[in-house]
């Protein structure tokens, strides 16, 4: 684990930049090298630009001249209990050296074993073991790059009998023992709070605005068995009142809208940006210059904050 000296050699992650972003999409690339869309930023899934060379790695460059890019791996596995791959990680230190992203962040799951790696994030126990080896991997990570990156809470479909903490209570620790930020996924809180029974506001509370460097929002779809975070639909009623509880607990964070399944058209992305940006002004409005937590906030017919 590394000490204080060590974490004051990092630069420190930046948040991703004010405002509302969308994922750059293939289906989109047209759309981008046409005309800026009206976003902050964009965020892209850093495996996919790995490469030396290629029309993705051009249409990313291009963008990247006209607006800040949010690099999120979906493959480091950080909770992995094998090591981390370094040829992986080599890629994602010469992309971020080729990008300049605004912030690069990552999952809290693991997806290695010796016989090799798993397509999927995987939920992790929540235990100080698991919490030891994953702080050695964020520091691994993080002084491979030379700054902090963000960690993101995940959807998951089971829990650990043996959990010591909350997720976001692991996350916390997480982030005051490495330096690491926290990459909110509201929807994923909403998820779990459906299919765990798990209190989205309380996981909230579990921690500091400080912490917070992005906001994700995205969609999911109900079946009969469990709620499943799919990024293929608008962002729900419920998460976007979650959402408000999240400005109001952590103040106007930047925030980027996920699609990822049966992707639409720009436009209507480009509407759930507006509606983020309406809420994120909504706030700015309402915002003393210092706030605290809701105390015990009324709860609606979705369990979450009226």
């Amino acid at each position: 684990m590394q000490t204080d000296s060590t974490m004051n050699e990092l630069r420190p992650s930046a948040d991703a930049p004010p405002g509302v972003g969308i994922g750059l999409r293939h289906a989109h690339y047209g759309d981008f090298l046409g005309a800026t869309p009206a976003v902050d930023w964009v965020e892209v899934h850093s495996e996919n630009y790995f490469g030396d060379g290629g029309y993705d790695l051009h249409v990313l460059g291009t963008v990247r001249r006209n607006l800040p890019v949010s690099l999120h791996g979906v493959g480091l596995g950080l909770g992995s209990a094998t090591p981390l791959d370094p040829v992986h990680l080599g890629k994602l230190k010469r992309l971020v050296e080729r990008i300049e992203p605004a912030v690069v962040s990552e999952h809290l799951c693991w997806s290695a074993t010796a016989a090799g790696h798993l397509n999927d994030l995987l939920p992790m126990p929540l235990t100080d073991a698991a919490l030891d080896l994953l702080c050695a991997h964020v520091d691994e990570v993080q002084h491979t790059l030379g700054q902090a990156i963000l960690v993101e809470n995940v959807s998951t479909y089971l829990r650990f009998r043996d959990d010591q903490y909350g997720e976001t209570a692991f996350l916390a620790e997480l982030s005051r023992r490495t330096g690491c930020g926290v990459l909110l996924d509201v929807n994923n809180l909403y998820v779990n709070q459906c299919n765990h029974g798990e209190d989205a506001l309380a996981a909230m509370n579990a921690l500091q605005a400080g912490m917070i460097g992005e906001i994700h929002l995205a969609g999911h779809r109900v079946t009969d068995i469990a709620v499943i975070d799919d990024h293929g639909s608008r962002v729900a009623p419920a998460v976007w009142t979650l959402y408000r509880y999240a400005l109001q607990r952590f103040g106007c964070r930047p925030t980027l809208i996920e699609w990822d399944t049966d992707v639409p058209p720009l436009s209507v992305l480009l509407d759930e940006a507006r509606l983020a940006r309406h809420h994120l002004a909504q706030r700015k409005l309402a915002l003393p210059p210092h706030h605290t937590v809701l105390p015990d906030p009324q709860r609606d017919g979705d369990g979450v904050a009226a």
